[in-house]
């Protein structure tokens, strides 16, 4: 069988095809093509073929990760969008919580305010009225509203709509009528229930997790759809999959429906890649560390296991999402990220980036600003010959005059800009990590950093020095690590239920009944998708909270017949993990059932391992030795370093820095004092 996966990035789209009977694996990368990536994912999938020399019929699954959803949401380029919306709540969208995002700044822009995803007068009120605990009916739903509602909308040219009706989550009815209802009237508009998109309570969220599916829905449709055709078109017959925020893939009936669900689409796959590497080297605790050309994206992974945000950390652009996410940090921190003096004459890096087009000056592209890559290349660390394995040359004068500018508005000589240059970015990637570890109670000391994307291995093990780490991983094709992610990923769909039961007071058959209508809904989306029963299963689990408590805590429950013995154990292990959390718990005190999920696991077929390369002497692996610049007690130095072909190292012979180990999709820098070996998994493992 083989799969092609293929993950877009802001200057890049990295392709893989791996063969998963001979286990031969093929990578491609080429320009993103912004303006429409499937243009550039069409031609990089034909290319790719034609590189492995294998039929482009021959392909069985295409797998991909996209940032479209993404993109929109965060250069606010979607829909015109309409709502409609219990009578009362025509605000809820514009109130929010009465939070600001920053306490303390009285200049701030509240994202739902000043860049709303519906305008006040596309948002529709309508007669009706359910309440808790089952979702009785109180008010009918006037149905005539609906349809003056849906006609407005029509007339004013909305194809977007967002239909989100109070308590919902515990009865879809009305939300469901509703649908119908403006589709007959409107038969062309993208429709969007809070209920499918997010069942639970939090009016609020709700609401504007379904107002982005909508934002967003027509753009993510469309390009799924170009998608397709162009695969088509390049003669591939094979099953297309998308990645999902929850570090599954999903068809692209689902994409149609519910695109809010590839939110984080792209980093998602890296944070598996980055769990697949480290698991070729028995290493469980892993800090992903994913560089591309506009971003620097982090995901923790303990015991093997990556973990999924929080209620309470589910945002994009500013907006509160309740879908499943898993917990990545994303700052602007990449190649292509641009260094600059600011107004006040600070020396700043990102988060601004070149881009693909014209990305830094040493692409020759056209690129007039001074970028990390530029820095990298005045350095040394970057050989201009071989980028790309020789696919593509670096201007090094280019290079040279840009960061001349910069070092002539700072005072500084040529190197010690380029130094500054990384010094900061690798301050801010440093910060980034911090925050997703220290501030959470992780010492990140236990913990191996998996560097890949382009940028990873130059800038790994200079990051992990500065926070202590001392194992640093480069996967066996760092450039191509989401890609390789998308390969290892299973379908994966989520159910969830709104429970609002007391520890003090349980209704045993009622979570029963809930999570078996919850396996019964997985099983039929399995089904629908011609997936066989021997190759799911599902995982219980529930988010639990203190009584008075504001925010959840998810843990997993166990499966088979519920009583009250298995809901003692998820209860225990609920004290556990706020103990973890916050550092103490509360044994005693009542808790509160908030939420009960169950997720479905479609298990996918996987590529081998990768066989190890190399294996030849030292000396057959040089390339050359080169003079690179590295920091020595603070001040730019001159090194005599090894230029190292990586498909030629010595498997498990250590070797010492400083050297630069070059390879199609990127370059590692491995700096003076640490050492690294090729290991028997695949793997180059630096040790500081």
């Amino acid at each position: 069988m083989r799969l092609v996966g293929v993950d877009v990035g802001g200057t890049f789209t990295d392709l893989i095809l791996a063969d998963t009977e001979t286990g031969a694996v093929t990578i491609h990368k080429v320009s993103t093509t912004p303006d429409d990536p499937s243009v550039g994912v069409a031609e990089g999938v034909g290319g790719l073929c034609d590189l492995a020399g294998v039929p482009r019929q021959s392909v069985d699954h295409v797998l991909h990760g996209t940032t479209i959803a993404t993109n929109a949401a965060l250069e606010h380029r979607g829909a015109e969008c309409g709502l409609i919306t219990t009578r009362g709540y025509r605000d809820i969208l514009h109130i929010g919580r009465h939070q600001r995002p920053q306490h303390y700044s009285i200049r701030q822009a509240i994202p739902w305010q000043a860049t709303p995803l519906v305008k006040r007068r596309h948002r529709h009120v309508v007669t009706e009225r359910l309440v808790p605990p089952k979702g009785e009916v109180l008010i009918p739903l006037a149905e005539e509203e609906v349809r003056q509602a849906a006609q407005a909308l029509r007339e004013a040219g909305i194809v977007s709509i967002a239909i989100g009706f109070l308590f919902s989550y515990l009865n879809p009815a009305h939300e469901r009528r509703a649908r119908e209802l403006v589709l007959e009237e409107h038969p062309d508009a993208f429709v969007t229930i809070s209920s499918d998109v997010a069942p639970q309570f939090r009016e609020f969220e709700r609401f504007t997790t379904a107002a982005m599916n909508a934002f967003v829905g027509i753009k993510v449709r469309e390009y799924v759809a170009r998608l397709d055709r162009r695969l088509g078109e390049t003669g591939l017959r094979s099953d297309l999959h998308i990645m999902a925020s929850n570090g599954g893939v999903v068809t692209p009936a689902t994409v149609a429906e519910l695109p809010v669900f590839t939110m984080l689409s792209g980093p998602a796959a890296g944070v598996l890649g980055g769990a697949w590497a480290g698991a070729l080297s028995g290493h469980r605790n892993l800090i992903t560390f994913d560089v591309g050309g506009t971003s620097a994206d982090i995901g923790i992974v303990t015991d093997g296991t990556f973990s999924e945000a929080t209620a309470r950390d589910t945002w994009i652009a500013g907006f509160p999402l309740l879908v499943p996410m898993i917990d990545i940090h994303t700052i602007g921190a990449g190649g292509g990220s641009i260094a600059r003096v600011d107004e006040g004459g600070a020396f700043r890096v990102g988060p601004h980036s070149a881009g693909a087009r014209p990305g830094p000056a040493a692409y020759g592209r056209g690129g007039t600003e001074p970028t990390v890559t530029d820095a990298h290349v005045v350095l040394g660390r970057l050989v201009p010959a071989n980028f790309l394995g020789g696919a593509m040359s670096l201007d090094v004068p280019a290079s040279e005059q840009v960061i001349d500018g910069l070092a002539a508005r700072l005072g500084l000589g040529r190197e010690e800009a380029a130094l500054g240059v990384l010094t900061i970015i690798n301050a801010s990637m440093a910060n980034a990590i911090r925050s997703r570890t220290v501030q959470k109670g992780i010492d990140p000391r236990g913990y191996a950093l998996v560097a890949f994307g382009g940028a990873g291995p130059l800038h790994g093990a200079e990051v992990a020095r500065e926070l202590g780490i001392g194992e640093v991983i480069v996967p066996p094709h760092p450039g191509i690590t989401s890609a390789m992610g998308l390969l290892t990923s299973d379908i994966k769909v989520d159910a969830l239920r709104t429970a609002f039961q007391a520890s003090t007071a349980l209704d045993l058959p009622r979570i029963a009944a809930d999570f078996a209508a919850m396996e019964a809904e997985i099983g039929a989306r399995f089904a629908a998708d011609g997936i066989e029963p021997a190759a799911t299963r599902t995982a219980r689990a529930a988010d639990m909270r203190y009584a008075g408590q504001g925010y959840e805590l998810r843990v997993p429950f166990d499966g088979g017949p519920v009583d009250a013995a298995l809901v003692a154990r998820a209860i225990a292990r609920f004290h556990a993990a706020h103990r973890a959390e916050y550092g103490h718990a509360f044994p005693d005190a009542t808790v509160e059932i908030v939420n009960l999920r169950v997720t479905g696991i479609g298990v996918r077929p996987k590529p081998a391992n990768p066989s190890p390369r190399g294996g030849q002497p030292l000396a057959a692996a040089t390339v050359r030795t080169a003079e690179v610049v590295f920091a020595v007690d603070g001040a730019p130095q001159r090194l005599a370093t090894s230029v190292l072909a990586r498909e030629a190292l010595p498997l498990g012979e250590r070797i010492s820095g400083p050297a630069i180990v070059i390879q199609t999709d990127t370059t590692t820098v491995v700096p003076p004092g640490a050492t690294f070996v090729a290991d028997a998994g695949g793997n180059l493992i630096i040790t500081l």
